[in-house]
């Protein structure tokens, strides 16, 4: 028997994940690596916060661009918030708003939740 699924939380919250993004451009040709890290970023957060609507910080590009399309960054850590949509014309009544956060080191790691 199929157990029934929770839907997704309908809520505002914010939580820290690391983003492995070697898995995602392994095998990819070079000026395509980055835009498939992006749109795993973005994959990423659609399915983790069941949202549709994904909005990326300027910021979040630039670490993901910053050494160039071929050589991405093998680890990202990004913060997920999932906020109320104020547009009255909006589809969604919520989106999630992707942030880099500057991490030393990605040993040790977990998803965290933040209170706002």
């Amino acid at each position: 028997m199929v157990k029934d699924r929770k839907p997704k939380s309908a809520d505002v919250v914010t939580r820290e994940y690391t983003i492995h993004l070697h898995k995602h451009v392994h095998g990819k040709s070079f000026k395509k690596r980055a835009p498939k890290a992006v749109d795993a970023v973005r994959k990423f957060a659609r399915t983790t916060m069941g949202t549709a609507d994904v909005r990326l910080d300027t910021q979040l590009n630039k670490e993901v661009w910053r050494k160039g399309v071929r050589n991405v960054p093998r680890r990202l850590r990004v913060r997920l918030s999932r906020r109320r949509n104020e547009d009255e014309d909006a589809k969604e009544p919520l989106y999630t708003l992707v942030t880099a956060v500057k991490v030393p080191t990605f040993k040790g790691l977990q998803t965290q939740t933040i209170d706002e």
